[in-house]
């Protein structure tokens, strides 16, 4: 019975929107999960670009990940692209896409969409 009750309380847990800041203020989501990232709620829709060079290869360019999200602020949700790299304008801060995991190797297939974690971090205005 405590099982279930724990098991229960977990999915609750996972569940809706989710804070889930670490200690080094970058907000880990997965697709279609929404976060609080120091303020604005975050939601990652989609991967419109993963062209990252691989961790086993030697490349030119690191590449880049480019990121459909949706923004959710007191005065309403709004989508937008953002890309590695490339901090993103939001009300009165940036919205920074800081991260993106797993790294990709050569010679595999494509990562699946589900199986990646994006690191957002917000730095707000004065």
């Amino acid at each position: 019975m405590k099982q279930m009750i724990l098991a229960g309380f977990g999915l609750l847990l996972t569940s809706g929107c989710a804070t889930l800041s670490s200690t080094d203020g970058i907000t880990r989501l997965a697709l279609g999960q929404t976060g609080v990232v120091d303020g604005p709620k975050v939601t990652p829709l989609a991967v419109l670009e993963d062209s990252r060079c691989p961790i086993n290869a030697r490349c030119v360019w690191a590449g880049q990940v480019r990121l459909r999200i949706r923004v959710t602020l007191g005065s309403g949700s709004r989508e937008h692209e953002i890309v590695t790299g490339k901090p993103l304008q939001i009300a009165d801060g940036q919205l920074e896409l800081v991260e993106v995991q797993p790294g990709r190797m050569a010679g595999q297939g494509s990562d699946k969409p589900l199986d990646y974690r994006f690191g957002f971090r917000f730095a707000g205005g004065l």
